[in-house]
């Protein structure tokens, strides 16, 4: 593990001395607190803490993961039913909500090499001595990609590397095409789902995804049981839904799946895939990469496998056979309530999934075991007297792993009502043993930068956010730091400034909330040293789990004290703890960015252009080998992006009066004008709202907001102010113009609300 010592000597000193442990500052300027209202939820959390118990982490792990836990399994439904009742028996107005959602699992799988010579794949994980519920096959789904096309096609194989639009251009210079083709490609680099997607935009009959070695198998270290690493036969499941387009139920996009909603032909959902792709592990991936031919694959296109990579096509031959039961099948969303005493109409939301592909103990029951560890923890301190001032809602989410579909079904469905009263929405997934992970809306950022503060890390005894400060810091001090973690770095040492949280994109069930509604939303996680293979295998257990996950639970209780803390922040809060500052600077940021970007495609245009001109590739490539120039690029204008500076300009002077006045109402110790701080509260609930615009983004009008969104060939990765980047990397420059102007009113409308609130916030 990456321990303080291992800083360089300046670095260490200096981040001792400026990061003491938060608890010795006690509630000194917690962002919406008085003082007097500050110390006493100081206290209030940590009598929170002092009632954590690891040992229910651990046994509700066991029995939830006891047996397979996908959507639709029976097991599924069980555990919806035991978290429902822990709710109530916690005190919490607790029900379910159901679902109807396209569902499709698999009733026939057929991978063989034809040619040159004959292999049947296994497409099977082997049950192992060592991991006890690895045997347990009743009810368990083999690995496979939900929302692949149903097809029987044979054709030669081309290896696509990861299989993103980059890769296509690497094998255009070389001649190579996969129109009428099978393309393989291996994990890693993007969102699995963009390897089929862009492999069919490229003319592809079928996609097979396998996991390389290198990237989580052997290379990194002992694989499974002997480590923790991917085995040779370790096969990731996952779903392949065009989640950038929208997430959620495919056949009812921005309505909620209820047993009476208007559904879309399966053949029209614009998000499922239209060709056959499966996931196999690196065991049945050999014999066909050993059998292929033609030219051999740029370097750091090699995995770690005992073979030399071809990228074909053939004369490997295969032929790929899927059908699956396409069905409507019920999720069960478990929704708990803390209703508030003060402001019962104001929601502070939590959430975490509860299905997996199969046992699911790392994803994402690690995650789940630690919200009802927290809920227990509430529920016993309202049967003490003490009561939220807004409500705390608690949501155990199903069908997250086919496309996020419980909570995006539920967010639609309550959509109206959610605009109206969520003030936050928290989530977490699964969780392992290491660092914070956190990212998330940025006015959030102040509020979680003393949260993590406050928050002991068990390793180390240092609070997590110096611990989070020193990885960046020794990170991007290494030799071969790139210039994103050597700039991470610098904020790492900067005291002065919050520490960044990052961008979302999506992979998690706060996209419906965040990107699609508009509400300030939060992700955390623990994790960085239970390095593993596990996921989405059948291997993700108890026993791998309690080995290399998190053994003794101590971050499991770490995950509900960051959380929890956040929840009640927000739920006792004099006024809602926001800082606009920190989002107004990230914006600009993202601003020089856009003007970097724009420079950057100019200079590399002028430059590809010239050294055609000059014959510059064909002269510098090997005769003997074919390497086409690239195709000319187009010239690159000169975007106006004085509406956005502009609006940026004024955010900034907006947040920092806004700031400065909100301050100003805390220092006093006493409370705001309750009527004031009402009609405070009203705008603030409402702040992240005004990035949204119902027009959405380009090709995808789902995603509303225009600061965050997954990229369109990135899935997970996030994409900051999407509409224009996306069109500037595009070459789409009509659409960068026209997404300049919407980010600039959608930003210009979060000032005037930051203007609005503070005109009720008179500094003194």
């Amino acid at each position: 593990m990456l321990k303080l010592a291992s800083v360089t000597s300046s670095l260490a000193l200096v981040l001792a001395a400026a990061l003491p442990c938060a608890a010795a500052d006690g509630a000194r300027d917690m962002l919406g607190y008085t003082a007097s209202s500050a110390a006493a939820e100081v206290a209030l959390e940590q009598r929170f803490d002092a009632a954590l118990d690891p040992a229910h982490l651990r046994e509700w792990l066991r029995q939830m993961s006891s047996q397979p836990n996908h959507l639709g399994s029976p097991h599924d439904k069980a555990n919806a039913d035991f978290v429902l009742q822990q709710f109530k028996d916690w005190g919490w107005d607790a029900h379910i909500e159901t679902f109807d959602v396209l569902y499709a699992t698999p009733t026939e799988r057929v991978l063989e090499l034809v040619a040159p010579t004959s292999f049947k794949a296994t497409l099977d994980e082997p049950a192992i001595a060592e991991d006890s519920t690895s045997s347990v096959r009743e009810h368990m789904l083999p690995p496979f990609n939900v929302y692949s096309a149903d097809g029987d096609v044979t054709a030669e194989l081309v290896y696509v590397n990861y299989g993103v639009p980059e890769d296509y251009k690497e094998l255009e210079r070389r001649g190579i095409s996969v129109k009428g083709k099978i393309a393989i490609a291996r994990y890693g680099q993007s969102w699995r789902g963009i390897k089929p997607k862009v492999a069919q935009e490229h003319g592809a009959i079928g996609c097979i995804i396998y996991s390389d070695p290198r990237d989580d198998g052997y290379f990194q270290g002992d694989a499974y049981p002997q480590g923790p690493f991917r085995s040779e036969q370790g096969a990731q499941r996952g779903s392949v839904a065009d989640i950038p387009v929208y997430s959620g139920d495919p056949l009812t996009p921005g309505v909620g799946a209820t047993k009476d909603a208007k559904r879309l032909k399966r053949e029209d959902a614009p998000d499922l895939l239209k060709i056959p792709v499966l996931p196999i592990s690196w065991g049945d991936a050999l014999p066909l990469l050993k059998a292929m031919a033609g030219p051999v694959a740029p370097e750091h296109w090699r995995g770690a496998l005992p073979i030399t990579y071809h990228l074909g096509p053939g004369p490997a031959k295969v032929h790929l056979k899927l059908a699956f039961d396409w069905k409507l099948t019920p999720a069960y969303d478990v929704v708990a309530t803390l209703r508030g005493g003060e402001h019962p109409d104001q929601w502070v939301l939590r959430g975490n999934h509860r299905d997996a592909w199969v046992f699911g103990a790392s994803d994402p029951l690690s995650g789940q075991v630690a919200l009802l560890e927290e809920a227990r923890v509430l529920g016993g301190m309202t049967k003490n007297g003490w009561k939220p001032k807004r409500s705390i809602v608690y949501l155990s989410w199903d069908g997250e792993e086919p496309g996020l579909l419980g909570s995006t079904e539920w967010a639609e469905t309550h959509a109206d009502e959610l605009k109206k009263k969520a003030v936050l929405y928290v989530n977490s997934d699964n969780n392992g043993r290491g660092f914070l992970e956190m990212g998330g809306s940025h006015s959030l950022e102040h509020v979680l930068d003393q949260i993590a503060g406050g928050i002991t890390d068990p390793e180390t005894g240092v609070s997590v956010l110096q611990r989070r400060r020193a990885r960046f810091a020794v990170i991007g001090s290494e030799k071969d730091a790139n210039p994103q973690q050597k700039e991470m770095a610098k904020a790492a040492l900067d005291m002065q400034r919050d520490f960044p949280i990052e961008a979302l994109g999506s992979g998690s069930d706060y996209t419906p909330f965040l990107q699609h509604l508009g509400i300030a939303s939060v992700d955390f996680g623990y994790g960085g040293e239970d390095r593993s293979g596990d996921y989405h295998s059948v291997y993700d257990s108890f026993d791998h789990y309690v080995r290399f996950g998190d053994p003794k639970f101590e971050y499991g209780i770490a995950l509900a004290k960051t959380v929890a803390h956040t929840v009640l922040r927000f739920a006792d809060a004099d006024v809602l703890p926001l800082r606009a500052g920190n989002f107004a600077d990230t914006v600009a940021h993202y601003d020089e960015e856009l003007h970097k970007l724009d420079d950057s495609e100019r200079e590399t245009a002028e430059k590809t252009n010239r050294l055609l001109a000059d014959k510059a590739y064909q002269l510098a490539a090997d005769p003997t080998q074919t390497l086409l120039p690239p195709p000319a690029p187009q010239a690159v204008p000169f975007l106006n992006f004085a509406p956005l500076d502009n609006a940026v300009a004024r955010l900034q002077s907006s947040a920092a009066a806004f700031d400065r006045a909100y301050a100003a109402q805390l220092q006093a110790d006493r409370p705001p004008d309750p009527a004031a701080a009402q009609k405070i509260d009203t705008l603030l609930q409402g702040l992240e709202q005004t990035l949204t615009q119902t027009a959405g983004l380009p090709g995808r009008a789902w995603y509303e907001h225009m600061i965050y969104a997954p990229g369109l060939y990135t899935g997970y990765g996030v994409k900051t102010l999407p509409g224009v980047r996306e069109a500037i990397e595009q070459k789409h420059w009509d659409v960068a113009e026209k997404y300049v102007a919407r980010v600039s009113t959608a930003l210009d409308a979060y000032s005037a609300r930051l203007d609005q609130a503070r005109s009720l916030m008179p500094e003194r």
